[in-house]
């Protein structure tokens, strides 16, 4: 692994040390720092300009299919998209593989009638299980496809072989994967030129499905991974899913339903909503592009219309888990609650990976927006999380994609912080404004990430959390990790980042991978 992107001894926003008095600093020094605080100023201005540019171009496409609302939302509510939110749901958040991976494979072994895969790439040798005998995604399909119908959705893949996987890439594994078996298993390329297929879902019976950040692939890291994120030798992998029973299965189904009939031309069955099967109000919210379904000619981009909804309306804190805080759309609305909040001491907390596999200083350039936006105070705060175990330290790649607001709006699916989720490619999240869930996923997320019992966490004000916990331990493990010296706990504040730093290059590099 490349070493992380830490910040210079003299960068005190990151390292929370506090600036010399302009009286006390050597003249000789002064003209420097002068010329340094031009720059920022000059980054920190360019760097917006840029982002404007980009908001009014996505403004204005929005605006022509008719969708120009989801920016302009500013109270809590569910989204206006192709599916409506439905009561009677149980839902059950699946925190990290080692809970979600054996979970999946519980439910599809009890299939009785069909399986509906659909994801990003899928890896055959892939393990749900680490018993001694696992559980082995192409064993288990081809086993529950000499019984039930099985069907397996895939991107086809990259148009140039530069970017992964490449068309090749998803034919060889689609070969691996269906060859001598009865699973039906088939490639979709209905996005643009440089877009894909991003949702990971999964479809049984019509009873129950599975929604989330987490791929059935070993592409980019193992998923399978423990809340402990006890040290590999590699990297780790925190990621999330989501099991839903009741009438939103429908919903999902549907969403497979379409797609399967643009890759293949087959109509499936209509889906039956399901009875009731708890007292949770949910909604499924998408991304799918204008003009890539005849059904849906002006696409769904209720996912965007979620977050910015929930993003405004925001009293007390903000919790976001996510691989890419890229898009400039939630970066403005989360400087505006930054630079304007509702009370001295709302916050807004988010946790990154400590390097994104792809344009790892757009993340950063972003934050940089951020931490100027919060003025140097303690309302925004940005960690990573490390695997530890005596002197080894290896990253732990955040691939979550979850929002909090307030304990009170949670959502939880596919969909990175980017224009990629939030506009080009296919994704799928789920929605509740169901307090309780909410508030008992916060609990479980902050008591894996401050290695604090879920009791402890419950006792205490987030805010308090925030700033005792998160913000101390967080501090700290950067000061150790910027010295060479073992961690005591996972939890980093996020290195490389200050209002100084890639504010201007963030946005410019967004051009080469956020089209």
């Amino acid at each position: 692994m490349s070493p992380p992107d830490v910040p210079s001894e003299h960068d005190d926003v990151a390292t929370g040390r506090t600036p010399r008095p302009a009286d006390s600093v050597p003249s000789k020094l002064k003209t420097p720092r002068l010329l340094e605080s031009a720059t920022v100023k000059l980054g920190h201005v360019f760097g917006e300009r840029i982002d404007d540019a980009v908001r009014h171009r996505h403004r204005s496409r929005l605006r022509h299919v008719g969708w120009e609302r989801a920016l302009d939302v500013t109270e809590l509510a569910f989204a206006s998209g192709s599916f409506p939110a439905r009561g009677g749901n149980s839902l059950q958040v699946l925190v990290d593989g080692s809970e979600a991976l054996p979970a999946i494979a519980a439910e599809l072994a009890n299939a009785t009638s069909y399986v509906h895969l659909a994801g990003w790439f899928f890896s055959p040798e892939l393990q749900l299980s680490r018993e001694e005998e696992p559980i082995v995604v192409r064993n288990l399909l081809a086993e529950l496809a000499e019984r039930v119908d099985v069907r397996v959705l895939t991107w086809e893949g990259a148009p140039l072989p530069v970017f992964k996987p490449s068309r090749r890439q998803v034919q060889e594994m689609l070969e691996a994967l269906a060859h001598h078996t009865k699973i039906e298993a088939h490639t979709d390329g209905c996005t643009g030129f440089t877009h894909c297929h991003h949702e990971k879902i999964v479809v049984i019976d019509g009873r129950v499905a599975f929604v989330g950040g987490i791929d059935l692939t070993l592409d980019g890291g193992d998923p399978y991974d423990t809340p402990s994120h006890i040290s590999r030798g590699g990297i780790g992998w925190h990621d999330a899913a989501i099991r839903i029973e009741g009438p939103a299965v429908a919903d999902v189904e549907q969403h497979f339903r379409l797609r399967w009939h643009g890759a293949t031309g087959e109509v499936l069955p209509r889906p039956v909503t399901p009875a009731d099967a708890g007292e949770v109000e949910a909604q499924i919210v998408r991304t799918l592009p204008a003009n890539t379904y005849r059904a849906v000619r002006r696409g769904d981009y209720s996912i965007l219309e979620s977050y910015v909804a929930a993003l405004r309306s925001a009293e007390r804190f903000i919790y976001l888990e996510n691989q890419f805080l890229w898009s400039p759309e939630i970066v403005a609305v989360l400087a505006d609650k930054l630079e304007r909040p509702p009370s001295d001491d709302f916050r807004v907390l988010v946790l990154l990976p400590a390097r994104a596999n792809d344009g790892a200083d757009i993340s950063r350039g972003q934050v940089a927006a951020l931490i100027n936006a919060a003025d140097e105070t303690t309302r925004f705060l940005a960690c990573t999380i490390y695997a530890r175990e005596r002197n080894l330290r290896d990253p732990v790649y955040v691939h979550s994609k979850i929002g909090i607001v307030d304990d009170r709006w949670l959502t939880l699916g596919s969909a990175n912080l980017n224009a990629h989720s939030l506009l080009h490619d296919t994704e799928m999240n789920v929605v509740t404004l169901d307090e309780g869930v909410a508030r008992a996923t916060r609990l479980r997320l902050w008591s894996e990430h401050l290695e604090l019992p879920v009791e402890e966490v419950d006792r205490l004000d987030p805010i308090e959390l925030i700033d005792e916990h998160w913000e101390r331990i967080s501090s700290e493990q950067l000061e150790l990790l910027e010295g060479g010296k073992a961690l005591t706990h996972r939890l980093v504040k996020l290195p490389g980042v200050s209002r100084r730093r890639r504010r201007l290059l963030g946005p410019l590099q967004s051009h080469l991978y956020d089209v």
